[in-house]
C-alpha cells in the first residue's frame, strides 16, 4: 500500500484530537508534483522548504506537549494509586475491601488507557519521520535537488524524536499496571459503565491500527 493511503487510514483511526497534528503528506506531493512539472526555481525550493520546517515545528510542539502533559498524568496515577491505599488498604485510615476494589479498578482502566496513549505518541514520532523521509525522496526524485540528505540529519535532532522520556514513562507505567494490578485480573465487585469500557476498547484498536501501520512501512 502506498504511503499516503496508509496515512491517510491511520489518521482516521487514530485519535480525534490528533487527526490534524499528522504530515500533511498530501499538500506536500501536490507542491513536489507541482513544481516538477514548471520549471525548478530557488524560489518554488525556498517554498518548498518553508512548509517542511512548518510540519517539523508543528510535530515538535505537539510532541512537547504530549510528553509534558504525561510526565504530570504519571505523577497524578502514583498520587491517586497512594491515596487509594492509605484510604481504603488494609492498613488504611479507612479500610474498605469493596471501596477499595472499585478505586483500583477505575484507576487501572485510566493507567491501560495512559499507556496506550504513549505507545500512539512514539508511533507518532515514527511515522511522521517516515512520511517527511518519503516526502523528501520524491521531490529529490522528481525535481533533481539534493534536499534529502542534509534534511534527514536536521531531521533527526529534532524533538520529536527525542522518545527516550516517553519511553522511560512507558517502561514505568507497565510496572505500575504488573505490580498494583497483577494478572489474573480479579472481577471488581461494581460494573464498569459502558462508557468507560467503550473508551479503553477504542485506545486499543488505535494502538493496534498504529503498530500494524508501522509494520507495513518497515
Amino acid at each position: 500500500m502506498k504511503f499516503g493511503k496508509t496515512l491517510r487510514r491511520l489518521i482516521q483511526e487514530t485519535l480525534p484530537e490528533w487527526r490534524d497534528k499528522f504530515l500533511s503528506y498530501k499538500d506536500l506531493k501536490k507542491l513536489v508534483r507541482l513544481i516538477a512539472m514548471t520549471q525548478p526555481c530557488s524560489t518554488a525550493e525556498a517554498k518548498f522548504i518553508y512548509l517542511v520546517n512548518g510540519e517539523i515545528d508543528k510535530f515538535n510542539t505537539f510532541f512537547e506537549e504530549q510528553e509534558e502533559e504525561f510526565i504530570i498524568r504519571q505523577k497524578e496515577f502514583q498520587e491517586r494509586i497512594k491515596e487509594v491505599i492509605e484510604t481504603y488498604g488494609l492498613t488504611g485510615s479507612q479500610p474498605n475491601e469493596e471501596h477499595y476494589a472499585a478505586a483500583m479498578a477505575g484507576i487501572e482502566m485510566d493507567i491501560v488507557n495512559f499507556h496506550g496513549e504513549m505507545v500512539l505518541l512514539k508511533n507518532y514520532s515514527n511515522i511522521n519521520c517516515t512520511g517527511l523521509s518519503k516526502i523528501l525522496k520524491k521531490y529529490d526524485k522528481r525535481t533533481g535537488g539534493l534536499l534529502r540528505l542534509a534534511f534527514i540529519e536536521y531531521i533527526l535532532k529534532q524533538p520529536f524524536l527525542t522518545t527516550d522520556q516517553i519511553s522511560e514513562l512507558v517502561k514505568e507505567c507497565e510496572s505500575t499496571i504488573d505490580s498494583v494490578f497483577p494478572a489474573p485480573r480479579q472481577e471488581q465487585p461494581e460494573r464498569r459503565d459502558e462508557a468507560s469500557v467503550v473508551a479503553e476498547q477504542g485506545i486499543l484498536r488505535n494502538v493496534v491500527a498504529a503498530v500494524e501501520t508501522m509494520q507495513e512501512l518497515q
